[in-house]
């Protein structure tokens, strides 16, 4: 089966379907959410892409790894992406670290570290996300929210806009037609009676369960109907734990 990376359309047209865009949500009251990254790649294959992500430290963004590139720009301090304002901080990722085990078949281990050029100044509009320790699994039945500025609906564009949508987390066997879902190190996210989902372009952004991460927008189906998968973030905690200490 062919899994749906939520990336923009374009990479549609070479590849299968990454997850990326918010549909059924609401707009976000603008730098409410400062450790918004929104990333443009330029793909190996000369595409521009774009994905999410957010600061987790200064000099880090983490995302998904399906969003990694032959180089990426990160915007920090955005609300409306094609906007430009005073509270933007635009910096070079010199460094990519996809995670060593990242399967881009199955998008198993779909998790990205980057590395910026400078550490991004602290800012009403901009600031770290804190991540869950090692041991804690956020459980089924909780609602989170998804943020991004992918698609809000299957055949329209991105949105210029940060969008949030709440969504809730499921129980495994709701991600069963997934044949390489794993529970241990994603999440079932998205109630499939609701349209709201993430898709295309939200890749790389992070469900924010409490003001915590909890997980990473990995892939979802063609036709954007919930649960989409997400990676867990609690169980990569000792391998970003291994890369920021040593950089």
């Amino acid at each position: 089966m062919h899994h749906l990376p939520l990336l923009p359309l374009l990479l549609l047209l070479c590849s299968r379907a990454e997850a990326g865009e918010i549909i059924g949500g609401t707009e976000c009251k603008p730098h409410s959410r400062p450790y918004m990254a929104y990333l443009e790649i330029a793909s190996r294959h000369g595409f521009l892409l774009s994905c999410g992500g957010f600061l987790i430290r200064r000099d880090f963004v983490l995302t998904a790894a399906h969003c990694a590139g032959r180089s990426i720009k990160v915007t920090l301090g955005a609300h409306n992406i094609e906007e430009k304002e005073d509270t933007w901080q635009e910096l070079e990722v010199i460094k990519q670290f996809p995670h060593p085990k990242y399967d881009d078949s199955l998008l198993h281990n779909d998790i990205m570290l980057l590395k910026l050029k400078e550490k991004a100044n602290l800012t009403l509009a901009v600031g770290p996300l804190p991540l869950p320790p090692q041991f804690y699994f956020v459980p089924p039945g909780r609602m989170c929210r998804v943020v991004g500025w992918g698609r809000t609906g299957v055949i329209k564009p991105g949105s210029d806009t940060l969008q949030e949508v709440k969504q809730r987390l499921m129980d495994p066997w709701a991600c069963s037609h997934y044949s390489d879902f794993k529970h241990k190190l994603q999440l079932c996210v998205g109630n499939p009676k609701k349209i709201n989902s993430a898709y295309k372009g939200d890749s790389g952004g992070p469900l924010l369960c409490a003001g915590v991460a909890q997980g990473i927008v990995s892939y979802g189906r063609h036709n954007a109907q919930p649960p989409a998968v997400f990676t867990r973030i609690s169980p990569y905690r000792p391998w970003i734990n291994k890369i920021l200490k040593s950089n």
